[in-house]
């Protein structure tokens, strides 16, 4: 555990959890994960702004002793998820005359997944607020930032906010307080991509309200805590925009690299273009590398080999992934290679129709292209190269 002084009276309690390799059975970890906790001391009460992952439960309430808090008044729960709140009930049993304090959403969620007490829970509702002596937690209660039960605590008199989830990382530190650098960027944008990007409309609606409060420092609950709370509002501002980049994704899977081939043609003819492209192996890569890169992409060209009369199944999992993540794209379209028959963009294509993207004609090819293929691929280029420019792009 590390405690740590972030102001007066208010103190880090968390861990670096170095050997978690993937987070909720889903997304790969490059460098474990954090989990944080805060300690408010007002004059006259003792708040918890959330817990501690489950594994972690024992040494947490210990801590509790090593660093001498002896009583705990109030316990927030800005969110309902166990890497957040799993702590809670060991933690009532700790302090029995405290009270859990969120949401009637978060509420529900922490009796069903924790089996919390209704007794134990004291429910609030959006700006109310409670006092700690000489410290004020206001409630901004934020669904759809995530979880429907979200909300934020911030401590007034301090100009504190602790946002939970959002606008967290992946990400483990020997600092509590973030440096920029381009390592901790990239881990928050990933975090972004897989946890936040389907959201990004009820994002932009929060990173206003928080600019507008003008913070001292920002407190999530994974990833270090922002002295400069610029620094991560400005990323998840432009993360969260609604402009892609002038980058175009190109996600395949080739059996017999025909399809890698034409992948290979079209990038570089759109470099010729002035249109920047991204790679990426379906069969070998990441998610969640992919996941980043659909922060930024205007348009989605995915490649698959046929499998069994359908897509590999590796184009699948992109393409859900692209449908459930909501990303910006405008613009997509579907280079193949098939051996004797079958139906190998269709039913992607209606995956990601919920995305309403403008789809341009697919190239489909049996066995290695041929010089006619790549002339429709050159008027893929061109045809990527006009909706670019007409959106201002290029």
């Amino acid at each position: 555990m590390i405690y740590k002084k972030i102001k007066d009276d208010i103190l880090y309690a968390g861990l670096n959890d170095k050997d978690r390799i993937i987070f909720d059975e889903l997304i790969p970890l490059d460098k474990g994960t954090s989990y944080n906790s805060y300690i408010i001391k007002g004059s006259e009460k003792t708040a918890v702004i959330d817990t501690m992952y489950p594994k972690f439960t024992n040494e947490y309430i210990k801590s509790f002793d090593e660093n001498g808090i002896t009583t705990v008044d109030y316990i927030i729960a800005n969110h309902g998820e166990q890497d957040h709140s799993g702590s809670i009930p060991a933690l009532l049993e700790k302090f029995p005359s405290a009270i859990l304090i969120t949401n009637s959403v978060c509420a529900k969620n922490v009796q069903e997944m924790l089996l919390v007490p209704e007794n134990r829970i004291k429910i609030i509702t959006n700006n109310e607020e409670i006092s700690l002596g000489n410290k004020t937690l206001k409630f901004v209660i934020a669904p759809g930032v995530h979880w429907p039960d979200t909300m934020f605590t911030y401590i007034k008199e301090d100009n504190i906010i602790c946002t939970g989830d959002f606008l967290g990382a992946h990400y483990i530190f020997d600092d509590v307080f973030a440096t920029p650098s381009e390592d901790l960027e990239k881990s928050a944008k990933k975090y972004f991509a897989e946890i936040m990007m389907p959201f990004s409309t009820v994002c932009r609606k929060y990173i206003k309200q928080i600019k507008d409060l003008n913070v001292e420092m920002i407190l999530p609950s994974h990833g270090p805590i922002h002295k400069d709370p610029n620094y991560i509002l400005n990323l998840y501002e432009d993360w969260a925009g609604e402009r892609g980049k002038n980058l175009v994704l190109l996600p395949y899977v080739s059996m017999y690299h025909s399809t890698e081939e034409m992948i290979d043609y079209l990038a570089k003819k759109l470099k010729e273009k002035g249109i920047d492209s991204v790679k990426y192996d379906m069969a070998e890569g990441n998610l969640g590398d992919l996941a980043m890169a659909l922060v930024d992409g205007t348009t989605l060209v995915m490649g698959t080999s046929m499998v069994l009369a359908g897509p590999h199944p590796a184009a699948f999992n992109t393409v859900y992934l692209a449908s459930v993540l909501r990303p910006k794209m405008k613009i997509a379209s579907f280079i193949g290679s098939y051996g004797w028959g079958g139906d190998l963009f269709g039913k992607m294509a209606e995956m990601l129709a919920p995305l309403r993207l403008d789809v341009i004609e697919p190239i489909l090819v049996k066995g290695k292209a041929k010089a006619q293929d790549y002339v429709k691929i050159d008027r893929m280029a061109e045809i990527i190269y006009e909706k670019h420019h007409a959106l201002g792009l290029v």
